[in-house]
């Protein structure tokens, strides 16, 4: 597996992994006529978007030994009291889960954003996505705010987590 930077060039499969991650991680979550509509095409437009129009945006791909994307993550700079980072999005192909990828490209972000001089990292995550808070409980997140966000009409609860030192996050290159 290889970790690198990604470009617009990529961005057609990050929208894969990201519309085939929603459908498989928030099933049962959020309703199932909101993760059907979701599309290929409109999430290359708002990968498109976060990399133009976000605060110092950044992603970072996983690639099998066959060069295809398995997983993304996205970074950028946040205004907010407690945290200079946000870890965007984290998103892996099912059949990767539980191999360490997500593990190596929260790594990749943290050192992104050590390199800037951004020290400290939050991420949202749905509070009833067991799996997600279990993964970043591991990684040393703390939870430290909440908030409500609508899918397709349902109300769900999310729950920040955030390292106060991205230094704990970077481990060697793989």
């Amino acid at each position: 597996m290889k970790i690198k930077k990604a470009s617009e060039v990529d961005i057609k499969s990050i929208a894969r992994v990201y519309v085939d991650g929603w459908k498989t991680t928030y099933r049962g979550l959020v309703p199932d006529d909101y993760l059907d509509s979701l599309s290929y095409e409109e999430s290359e437009q708002r990968w498109l978007n976060f990399l133009n129009h976000e605060k110092e945006p950044f992603i970072y791909i996983a690639m099998n030994e066959a060069g295809e994307i398995i997983g993304f993550a996205a970074g950028k700079s946040i205004v907010d009291d407690n945290f200079d980072g946000e870890l965007y999005s984290l998103y892996l192909l099912q059949e990767c889960r539980g191999l360490g990828v997500g593990r190596q490209l929260v790594s990749a972000i943290a050192r992104h954003f050590k390199e800037k001089g951004i020290a400290s990292m939050m991420v949202w995550v749905m509070e009833r996505n067991i799996s997600g808070l279990g993964f970043y409980e591991r990684m040393g997140g703390r939870a430290y705010l909440h908030r409500n966000n609508e899918f397709g009409g349902m109300v769900v609860e999310d729950v920040a987590y955030g390292w106060k030192d991205v230094s704990v996050l970077c481990t060697e290159e793989e």
